[in-house]
Order: structure tokens, then sequence, then C-alpha cells
């Protein structure tokens, strides 16, 4: 994801910039179009990642699927090596324990679709348009597979930090594209900060419990449990009244 700095202060108060890369008359690259805002740290650090063995790592990922479709908070470390096939060994060599092994694959889940939202970023779009691509990224990304998925999460340790990090960090970047929209006249609020923090935080809004609830009740009247990501719909629908709200305040 973007390196950069980011205070990690709540309500999208982290002060960010727009990289632009140094590039000479003889040099034909693009500039980057990224935001430059540290991404949250790692529970299982790129070096950690490789060192572990190709099990391992078979391991990570049957175990997102599990996690995401939920029933996993209430089972030991023993029946989910058994569960998927592997020694007890192979799973401390990951997490130390349970409530961090979960919370290790949903990180490398959000680091893994948050480095293709920002990826949307490196376009010639204008900044608002290029914000859209990201919030519905990133919407997307942090939808729950199903509402048994919410509450278990809600159980681990940790879970609510997790959360937060992540959404602090879309919320700079959300800023720094509005940032870029008012430089480039684009928008006139120059309340960037604000905007930015009910921008960034729609798509967890939309995950919590209770809507997946309802969510899943209406699935099942139309014959299935809503499926995975469904919840985005409206939160995307609220970025883009919103951001065409700013439009038309600068066009009035």
């Amino acid at each position: 994801m973007a390196a950069g700095s980011a205070c990690g202060c709540p309500g999208g108060a982290l002060a960010v910039t727009t990289a632009r890369a140094q590039s000479s008359p003889s040099d034909a690259r693009t500039p980057s179009r990224t935001p430059s805002v540290s991404a949250p740290k790692r529970r299982l650090s790129r070096e950690a990642e490789q060192a572990l063995t190709p099990r391992q790592l078979e391991v990570l990922d049957a175990l997102e699927a599990w996690v995401l479709r939920g029933g996993i908070a209430d089972v030991t470390m023993a029946e989910i090596a058994r569960e998927v096939g592997c020694s007890l060994r192979t799973l401390y060599g990951i997490a130390p324990s349970k409530d961090e092994l979960v919370l290790t694959v949903l990180d490398r889940r959000l680091h893994r679709i948050g480095r293709d939202a920002i990826r949307a970023l490196e376009t010639d779009e204008p900044p608002l348009a290029r914000l859209r691509a990201y919030l519905r990224a990133t919407n997307l990304a942090v939808q729950p597979a199903t509402a048994a998925f919410s509450r278990d999460f809600a159980r681990f340790a940790g879970a609510r930090e997790l959360n937060a990090a992540h959404a602090d960090y879309i919320v700079a970047v959300t800023r720094a594209l509005l940032d870029e929209a008012l430089a480039a006249g684009d928008i006139e609020t120059r309340q960037t900060a604000a905007v930015a923090h009910i921008l960034g935080r729609l798509g967890y809004e939309f995950s919590a419990p209770a809507f997946r609830d309802i969510a899943d009740a209406a699935g099942r009247a139309h014959g299935g449990e809503c499926a995975a990501g469904s919840n985005d719909a409206p939160a995307d629908a609220i970025a883009d009244l919103l951001l065409a709200g700013l439009q038309a305040s600068k066009d009035a």
C-alpha cells in the first residue's frame, strides 16, 4: 500500500500529501498519483510472511475462507488444525493464539485488497473520479460475507483496533484526494477532514452486525443469504450522492 506519513488520529485528522515522483525533462515516466499515506502496520510483516512455508500459506488461504463465512469463534486451535488438515505446530508457527491467528488472516486480506484499491488511483482521471473508484473498492473490501462473520469478528480481542486502523487509513486517503480536488478547483468546501471522515467510514458503518442481520433476512426472503459484499451498494450510493453534492455546490 502507499507509503507516507499519518498520525493515526480518528476523524480523518491525518497529515497527508499527494506523492509526485521527481522527474526530469528526459524522464518519460508518469508521476505517481497515489496519496502518500502510511498504511496500517501489518500484523504479519512482509518478512515474516515470506518466511512461511508453502503449507502455512495454504493454511492462511483456507482460514480466510472459513473466517469470512463465520463459525470459527467457538472452535479451538486443535479443531482448526483438524479442519484445515494441518498440525498445531503449523498454526502456532503463524500466530501465538487463535485471536491473533484470525486477526492476522483478516489483516492480510485487508492489506491485499487495499493494495488493489490503491492501484485504482494510478490513472489520469480527476481526483473525484479516482476517489469514487477507490471508495467502491474499499466499501466492497470491508463488507462481511455473512452476519455470522460480523458477530464472530466482534468477539476477538483486538478486532475493534484492527478495524479502526484500516478505517483511519481509508479516511486519510480520502482526505488527500479531497484536498487534491480542492486544489484543482473541483470542489469548494474546505472541510475536507470532516467530509473524509464520513466518506471513508461508510463501508464500515454498513458492515455492522445489525445491518448484516437485516440484509441477510432480506436475502433469505429471496431464496438465500445475501451474497458477499452486497452491503457495499448503499455505501456506494451515499458516497456518490455526497460527491455529487460537492461538485454541485462548486458548479452552482
